[in-house]
Order: structure tokens, then C-alpha cells, then sequence
């Protein structure tokens, strides 16, 4: 029998003595598969059947133990193993993939062929390609996000779709809200990568089930299953600035309950500046976070299942001017510098009471308070935010179909304050401002399958009442049109909407020595999307040459929209209610090869179109690359003992903010020059350890003193936002990972 292996971490054995798994694959008619596939979820660590379709795996150092079987022509299935030692599988032959596996989930990419909208879920063998020390650096291997800097002077980032904003596609945390207001600036950057299991990833309108804010797209992460993850993991990172991250993760199971309890931190790297101009390459970053996540029963149950996760993150960054102080200096003209501390617990529950096979009830609630303290030059911002949200929902299958139905209730307060320590720059905007929001709502979601399943249709509707901004009705339908097995097309369309949170969403204008200038009240933003999406997978019969071609396009028309006008004054940010034409046009093609299951090779292509249109011009939006090209490249050999990962990200040029009624020394060209960026990883797994040594940016390539007026930075020129590319340089890194499989 041939073994195709790929380990990705196995776990130190603790004298456990290996355990194999007998059993055998037929058909439906009870006839044996010979050279059926067998292989565990989420590894290559898989066999082949024989002439009467038995097979033997071994389950040694295994710790996700679900067992899948598949055979060209019929549909896969997977197996949970626990005490078993001989399993039968019976796969039926089917004109329908139910679920289409991108090189048998081995590459670490999953495409469902069951869900309306297209959406990519990116497991832990993707995760393990980069260093993806937290949620930010978790795509580095993806076409569809684009990880953006919003301030550089403290790392800030958002997640972008559709070269919109980060707050316009939603971020959910195990399907909770949790990355809203304050917590959107950097709460991205607090979700370590050891916890992550799971990123699913998908673009447009989607279900109305999660709320009504989801405009470009949605990502849910999935954190790790106390019950299937590894029993211990241990994790250290060090990076050549001297920035240290360190892991770990404890699980244990009892009966129906089990408990994952994870903590992280990082600690500050040296002070770098290579750029001679007096501020920090990066921000020295201090973070502790402490995560304890229950789980009961099973969701397929029936009775009751739960999991409650409680969560508490502190987090201090400083940034600025290599001399500054933060005992001597803060929100001083003696030196510039940023400080930002952060404290904030947070708690969510999912709940359910499945009465049988077709009745179900679910119950979502979370809370989460932030307390913020920061300066950023002379602008002293204080804020504090609560937020509730809770979800009851009643769950029916019948048939094929699916309804969805229940009531939501969200309620955000959050205060903000702001003082100028110097007043020599004439600003305006200092005071109190305060936003308290209830938000009742009634939601239905119907899922319809017809013609033996080859089409699929959702159509969804919300309803919510604001206490500021009245009634909204946010309806959104999704259909799916399975052409071939392997052929499917989707569209989708529907509305988006959400209110602004300027402060805390647009951190960078607290930066800037740019007066904030709000021109009227600001009401909800406001956006249809709908787009158009082609999937074509592929594979031959000897399964030498697997993969998928996609190629989709969506179109975002706002309503009303909120973006700061950098362009009007300099020296200004105008905040004001656009009502005219504001459209994104992205299409994105990607094609993904692999080959003789030890080579795999991605190339993506995107292209946006990001405009607002006043009278009969239109301004492109700024820091939106029109061309961006990802290819990759991975080389796994069997048995599998390492790995090497490369990716590399070419960039177009990007409109920048308008500055030419700057004096020429702060004057900035209209356009970035195009760049590119190639990154490289090489992981040996041994025994019981894995070792990883990477570099990003292997070329070192640098935007050069990107701060307007780093000379003085307390002039009225002084401005941070036109930052367009890397500003780090070479990134050289090395981890090691220990895991110890569960007894």
C-alpha cells in the first residue's frame, strides 16, 4: 500500500504506542473501490485502497481525528474515529460533489460546492505557509484580501475586500461581532495565529443571520475546538528587529466537556530606524492575552450543546520619534512619539437545544468592554466602549430547505475624549462625543434546493430598529447553479448599511496635524453589492493534476458614504454625507495547479475600480492599486519531512492624497511608483517539533521616509497618510513549534 504523508506538526508520542485503523470502501451496491484515497482531515497522511478496497492507517500522532474516504465519480465522506479499530465506508455515486476539496484539503484551502456564495475556508496547513504570527499576517497566501496599514506609526491594519475599507466587510469572531468601534483599529492584530483553526472567507452580500453591516465581504474566524485540537502546544517566534511572540495552548476533554486554554504575548523589538529619519521603522509592541474556551456535547445532538469563550487582552504600542518618552514626553512638543494602551475582556456564548433531526434552537450573546488611553503627538484621545449583543434563533429543516428565523438585539456606548495638550496647530475638534446605540431586529433566512439540487437559493431579510435612525430593512438572495459536478456559477445581491464610528475606524486622523472638520451630521452609510462568481475545478484520474479556476465580479454602489476629503485642504479632513455616485468594480481571476501532489502553484489576478464621481469627474479613491497580481509556489516532497513556501505580491500604482498646495519640500507625486514584495518560508518537521525560518520582503524593498514634514512634526504639514508601501524592509524570522498530541 503507498503512503502519501505530510506533516505538518506531529506530536511528541509521550511512549504512546502506535494505533492502526482497519476498514474498507465500497460503493453503494456494496462493491469494492480499489484505489480509493484515505486520509485524515487536514493532513496528507493518507493510503490507498487495495484490490478489495481494504486499507490500514496508521492514527499515531494524530489529534483531529476525522477519517476521509473519496473515489472519482462518487461522494466523499468523512468518519469520526474514536475507539474504533475497523471502519466501513459506503460512497455513493453522485452527479453532484457536495463538497469539493482543493488537492484533498491537503493544500489547505477548502471550496464548498454546497454554498451559495463562494467562500474560501483557509485551514491550519494554508496557516502554516507564513509565519502568521496574528490575524493580520494570516493572508499573505490569499487574492481576496489585502491586509492595509492605516497608521504607520503604530502597525494599525485593516482588512480590506474589494479595495474598499476595512469597515465595510464584516469580521467575525467564531460568527460573533466582535471586531466593532474601537476594537476595529486593532483588534485584528490581538487574535493570535496558534488559535486560529479555521478563516473563512467569502465576498459581496452575504447572510443576513450575522447583521446587517456586511457590504464587501465577510471573514469569520474560527478559533480552535477544545475537544479536536492538540492537547499542548508551545510556540516561540523572534524576528532580526528582536520582536519576540510566545504561544501556548492547554486542552484537555472530560465526558461531554473539554477546555482549551490558550495565552499569548509580545514582547518590543529594538529601535530600528534605517530611514535617518528619527522615527521608529516600527513601533515597539507589548501585548498579553489570555484566552479560556468551554465546550459541551455536540451540535449534531440532540439535547444541549455549548461553548463559552472569555478572553482578556492588554496591549501597549509606542511609536515615534526614537528619543521619545513616554514618562517625560507624552503629549509634550519636547519629542513626538504615539503611545496606545489597551485593556478589554470580552465574553460570547452559543447555546443550542436540538429537539430532533429537523428542530433546533440557538442562542448567541456577547459582551465585550475596551478601555483606551492614548496619545498621539498633542492630541490626547481617551475612550471607552461597551458593547452587548445577543441572537436567538429558531432553526427548521425540511426536505432539502432550510429556514433560519429569529430576533437580534445589538446596543454599543461608546465616549470618547479629546483634549490638545498644545493648541499651537488651531484644531477644532477637541471635546466629548458620544455615541449610545439599541438595535432591535427580526431576521428570516429560507434555503430552497431544486432540480435534484443543482440550484440552490437563499433569500434572506432583516429588519432592525435603530433609536436614532429608525426602521432598516436589509433584504439580500443568493443563488447557486451547479452546471457540471464541477462546474458552478453564483450570484448574489443585496444591501448593506452601518453607522461610523470616525475616531476610532480612522485612527490616522488623529495622527496628522490635520484639522477634523465635520461639514454636517453624518448619517448611515448605505451600499448595494452584487456580483457574479465562476468556479471550474479539475482532476485527472491518477490525481497527478488537481485544481480550480474562479473568476468573479462585483460591484459596490453606495447610497451615502462617509470618507474623509483629504483632498479639498491639506491641512483639513472634511467629513461630510456624499450622496453622489461612489462605485468599487473589482473582478479578480485566480488559478490554482497542483501537481504530482508535491508541487502546488497559485496565481491570482485582481482589478479595481474605485471611484466617486462629482458633476462629470470622477476621483479615484486613493490607496487602491488598479492591477494586483499574487503568485505562489509550494514544494512539499514525501514522506513529507519539510515544506517551502513562497508568494509573491506585485502592486500597481495607487492615486495618493492631493498635496501640491503644500510647500513643494512637503508635496508628494500624485502616484505611487508599482512595487513588489517576495516572501519565502522553510519548515522541517521532526518527531515531536517543528522549525520554521522565513523571510518577507526578500528584496528589501522600502517606501523611503514616508512622513510628510518628519522634520518637524509638530507643523501643520506634518502627515502620515501617505504611506503606500512597506516601510519595515526585510523581515527575517524563526519559529519553532512544539505539539503533543492528546492521550
Amino acid at each position: 500500500m503507498k503512503k502519501y504523508i505530510l506533516i505538518v506538526g506531529l506530536m511528541f508520542p509521550f511512549g504512546i504506542s502506535a494505533q492502526n485503523i482497519f476498514g474498507k470502501v465500497t460503493n453503494d451496491k456494496k462493491e469494492q473501490l480499489t484505489g480509493a484515497s484515505v486520509y485524515w482531515l487536514g493532513t496528507t497522511i493518507g493510503v490507498t485502497t487495495g484490490n478489495e478496497g481494504e486499507f490500514e492507517i496508521s492514527s499515531k500522532d494524530i489529534s483531529n481525528k476525522k477519517l476521509i474516504a473519496s473515489y472519482v465519480g462518487h461522494s466523499p465522506d468523512t468518519m469520526d474515529i474514536t475507539n474504533q479499530t475497523f471502519v466501513e465506508f459506503r460512497l455513493k455515486e453522485t452527479k453532484t460533489l457536495h463538497e469539493m476539496i482543493v488537492q484533498g484539503q491537503r493544500d489547505g484551502v477548502i471550496i464548498s460546492d454546497t454554498k451559495s456564495i463562494k467562500t474560501e475556508q483557509i485551514t491550519q496547513t494554508e496557516l502554516g505557509k507564513s509565519a502568521c504570527c496574528d490575524l493580520a499576517g494570516c493572508f499573505e497566501t490569499q487574492t481576496t484580501v489585502q491586509p492595509q496599514t492605516t497608521n504607520v506609526i503604530t502597525n494599525s491594519k485593516e482588512l480590506r475586500i474589494l479595495g474598499l475599507s476595512g469597515v465595510y466587510n464584516q469580521v467575525l469572531i467564531d460568527g460573533f461581532p466582535l471586531i466593532q468601534g474601537l476594537s476595529y483599529t486593532y483588534g485584528i492584530s490581538s487574535i493570535p495565529g496558534t488559535l486560529v483553526d479555521n478563516i473563512y472567507v467569502s465576498k459581496g452580500a452575504n447572510s443576513v443571520l450575522q447583521g446587517y453591516e456586511s457590504i464587501s465581504g465577510q471573514i469569520n474566524v474560527e478559533t480552535k475546538e477544545p475537544d479536536k485540537t492538540d492537547r499542548l502546544l508551545l510556540n516561540a517566534y523572534i524576528n532580526n528587529f528582536l520582536e519576540k511572540h510566545f504561544n501556548v495552548n492547554y486542552a484537555f476533554k472530560e465526558g461531554k466537556w473539554s477546555n482549551l486554554t490558550a495565552f499569548h504575548t509580545v514582547q518590543p523589538a529594538n529601535k530600528i530606524d534605517r530611514d535617518d529619519d528619527n522615527f521608529l521603522d516600527l513601533p515597539l509592541l507589548t501585548r498579553y492575552m489570555i484566552s479560556n474556551k468551554w465546550k459541551y456535547g455536540n451540535e449534531k445532538d440532540w439535547g444541549w450543546n455549548s461553548r463559552i469563550n472569555l478572553r482578556f487582552f492588554n496591549e501597549q504600542r509606542i511609536g515615534g520619534q526614537t528619543f521619545f518618552n513616554t514618562e517625560s514626553n507624552k503629549g509634550s512638543t519636547g519629542a513626538y512619539g504615539q503611545s496606545v494602551n489597551i485593556n478589554q475582556p470580552e465574553i460570547w456564548t452559543k447555546t443550542a437545544y436540538r429537539i430532533n433531526d429537523k428542530h433546533n434552537i440557538v442562542l448567541f450573546a456577547s459582551a465585550f468592554h475596551q478601555q483606551q488611553n492614548s496619545y498621539f503627538g498633542t492630541v490626547k484621545y481617551n475612550a471607552e466602549q461597551t458593547n452587548l449583543y445577543g441572537n436567538i434563533q429558531y432553526e427548521l429543516n425540511y426536505g432539502k430547505n432550510e429556514l433560519k428565523t429569529g430576533i437580534s438585539y445589538r446596543y454599543l456606548n461608546l465616549r470618547e475624549n479629546i483634549v490638545f495638550t498644545d493648541t499651537f496647530l488651531q484644531r477644532t475638534y477637541a471635546g466629548n462625543y458620544q455615541r449610545l446605540e439599541n438595535v432591535p431586529g427580526l431576521f428570516a433566512e429560507n434555503t430552497m434546493r431544486f432540480f435534484n439540487n443543482k440550484l440552490t437559493w437563499i433569500a434572506g431579510v432583516r429588519g432592525d430598529y435603530h433609536n436614532q435612525f429608525a426602521f432598516q430593512v436589509t433584504p439580500r438572495t443568493l443563488l447557486k447553479y451547479d452546471i457540471a459536478p464541477k462546474t458552478i456559477v453564483r450570484a448574489n445581491v443585496g444591501t448593506g448599511w452601518r453607522t461610523v464610528n470616525l475616531f476610532s475606524e480612522n485612527i490616522g486622523l488623529l495622527v496628522s496635524s490635520r484639522d477634523i472638520i465635520f461639514a454636517e451630521p453624518l448619517k448611515p452609510e448605505r451600499a448595494v453589492n452584487f456580483g457574479i462568481n465562476f468556479t471550474q475545478k479539475f482532476e485527472t484520474l491518477d490525481d497527478n493534476l488537481s485544481g480550480y479556476f474562479s473568476a468573479d465580479y462585483y460591484r459596490t454602489d453606495f447610497q451615502n458614504q462617509i470618507f474623509p476629503d483629504y483632498d479639498s485642504d491639506p491641512t483639513k479632513a472634511i467629513s461630510t454625507n456624499f450622496i453622489g455616485t461612489s462605485i468599487s468594480n473589482g473582478f479578480q481571476a485566480e488559478l490554482f495547479l497542483r501537481i504530482y501532489r508535491r508541487f502546488e502553484i497559485k496565481t491570482g489576478y485582481n482589478y479595481l475600480d474605485v471611484y466617486r464621481q462629482t458633476g462629470s469627474t470622477l476621483f479615484l479613491l486613493p490607496f487602491n492599486p488598479r492591477h494586483k497580481v499574487l503568485s505562489t509556489f509550494s514544494y512539499r516532497p514525501e514522506p513529507g519531512k519539510y515544506h517551502v513556501d513562497m508568494n509573491l505580491h506585485w502592486y500597481g500604482s495607487q492615486r495618493l492624497p492631493n498635496t501640491q498646495s503644500n510647500p513643494s519640500e512637503f508635496r508628494r507625486p500624485d502616484f505611487s511608483r508599482p512595487y513588489a514584495t517576495v516572501n519565502a518560508q522553510f519548515t522541517y518537521t521532526f518527531s515531536f517539533l517543528e522549525i520554521y525560518a522565513g523571510c518577507e520582503n526578500v528584496f528589501d524593498f522600502r517606501q523611503l521616509q514616508p512622513i510628510i514634514s518628519w522634520q518637524n512634526p509638530f507643523s501643520p504639514y506634518f502627515d502620515t497618510s501617505s504611506v503606500w508601501g512597506p516601510t519595515r524592509g526585510r523581515e527575517i524570522y524563526l519559529g519553532i513549534r512544539f505539539k503533543f498530541d492528546r492521550k
